[in-house]
């Protein structure tokens, strides 16, 4: 399989990497260090067209491919870490699950601020008690003459301190049958947002809980049934996850090259120690083949979904392969990768949070040794 770039593709990359390099990158570790979602620059890859990249035109998209997306994650992250999380929710998640089951009323009345970088969109999936089995979830929705109340509660959701709308995993009735989600508006009535928690990379998330929260009939995304479209969906969220991991990774091993070219002990470089040599080589292994693993996932995802098995290998290729890039970094670079004026400090903390998030590397294993013996396994204990 040939992954090398086309024509528009490469003028893609080129642009983009030319505006991060110059634009965003002189203010990254402030970026990084700020915790609130960067909004300036949100609206600017929105005026460029680079959010929306994966939806189709006549769903309001600009008709792109999951290889798209992925070269303006990965470009912008050259420049700036933080803000290739911006690319990441313009494309992937839930704007990308809304995206392909929305009616056209939702789209007319969520995409059009989402694209322009005005809005954002939260998934709420994890609830206290369902995080990894996230079937067990038990956030209810029940009607209730044209509208839904929604009960329950949510945790962890990425951009939930700033969403305008959340796409609520809820059940409609038991079993996997009975799981769909809704849409739910910040200002719906009976929704409440907890006070912000912050992750260890400094990005911070708010409890969402529902207390007979109503909203229309027409708010509904996907009815009962819905559970095995919406997580076709999550496995494109993975390959924006993906991408970011082995970027960030790559970026913190740039930073580290370049300090070991400049930076002279015991009267040499430091690239000219055999023992350092050995790191960058380790280094540059993990990050090409988790690389590869990605672009086979995203190619095979131009016509289609991508599968779960393909999306597990990428994930976690790309997550431990940017975690391992990045700590190898920070101790390259000795104390000034430790301190916090250095962005690879965050390279390694922001690394270390996607191999929980959006599927943990354990539960990925799982999910390929399934895919390796074409059988599923139930973690669940035999039933008495």
């Amino acid at each position: 399989m040939d992954f090398e770039l086309d024509g528009d593709q490469k003028l893609l990359q080129e642009t983009v990497r030319s505006f991060a390099l110059n634009e965003l990158a002189p203010d990254k570790v402030q970026r990084a260090h700020a915790g609130a979602y960067p909004w300036d620059v949100a609206k600017k890859l929105g005026e460029m067209g680079l959010l929306g990249l994966t939806i189709p035109v006549e769903k309001g998209g600009m008709g792109g491919t999951v290889v798209d997306a992925i070269i303006a994650i990965q470009a912008v992250a050259e420049g700036c870490p933080r803000s290739a999380d911006v690319v990441q929710a313009g494309n992937f998640g839930a704007i990308r699950t809304f995206a392909e089951y929305a009616t056209d009323d939702q789209r007319e009345r969520f995409l059009p601020r989402l694209l322009a970088g005005e809005s954002i969109m939260s998934v709420a999936m994890t609830e206290p008690d369902a995080g990894s089995a996230v079937t067990e979830l038990t956030t209810s929705a029940r009607a209730d003459g044209d509208d839904f109340l929604i009960n329950g509660s949510k945790v962890f959701g990425t951009n939930s301190d700033d969403a305008e709308v959340f796409l609520v995993y809820v059940r409609y009735g038991p079993g996997v049958g009975g799981i769909g989600s809704v849409l739910v508006e910040r200002d719906a009535p009976g929704l409440t947002i907890g006070e912000p928690s912050a992750f260890m990379n400094g990005e911070s998330w708010s409890q969402l809980y529902f207390d007979d929260c109503r909203v229309p009939a027409t708010n509904v995304l996907l009815g009962p049934g819905g559970f095995k479209q919406q997580i076709s969906g999550f496995n494109v969220e993975r390959l924006g996850n993906s991408a970011r991991a082995v970027a960030v990774g790559r970026h913190a091993f740039v930073e580290a090259r370049d300090h070991a070219l400049e930076r002279h002990q015991f009267g040499r470089p430091l690239a000219e120690f055999q023992g350092l040599q050995w790191k960058f080589a380790d280094m540059e292994l993990k990050l090409e083949s988790a690389q590869l693993l990605l672009m086979r996932a995203a190619h095979r995802a131009v016509t289609e979904l991508p599968s779960a098995h393909d999306t597990a290998l990428a994930k976690l290729a790309c997550n431990e392969a940017g975690f391992f890039a990045a700590n190898e970094a920070m101790q390259v670079m000795g104390g000034l990768g430790f301190s916090s004026e250095s962005i690879v400090q965050y390279c390694v903390r922001r690394c270390r949070g996607w191999m929980i998030a959006g599927g943990s590397i354990e539960i990925l294993k799982n999910r390929i040794a399934e895919g390796v013996f074409d059988r599923r396994f139930d973690q669940r204990p035999p039933r008495v």
